[in-house]
């Protein structure tokens, strides 16, 4: 499974980049993801689920510890493991269709 997340780490300094915001950079550009883009008001990366949890681990408790006062973060299913789109709810027991 491929994920994909967007995140930012607040607050934000128009003048010059928080140290939570680079440590949060530092992180997903040191992981093994792929299509990493890193902006001033939001950063993406890709990459298999293992990795970009793992990553996502790091850069919470990392962007955290340095002063992060805020982060905001979406994680998407991008493809299945055949390549073909997985339902948003997929493997959420709450859903209706879920174990059937």
């Amino acid at each position: 499974m491929r994920l994909r997340v967007e995140f930012t780490t607040e607050p934000f300094d128009l003048e010059e980049a928080p140290a939570h915001a680079v440590v949060a950079r530092e992180v997903v550009r040191g992981a093994a993801l792929d299509a990493v883009d890193v902006g001033p008001f939001g950063n993406t990366a890709e990459g298999g689920a293992d990795a970009v949890l793992a990553a996502v681990d790091t850069m919470l408790r990392r962007s955290l510890a340095v002063g992060a006062t805020r982060i905001s973060l979406q994680i998407n299913v991008i493809e299945g493991a055949a390549g073909e789109a997985v339902p948003d709810d997929a493997g959420d027991p709450a859903a209706p269709e879920a174990g059937r």
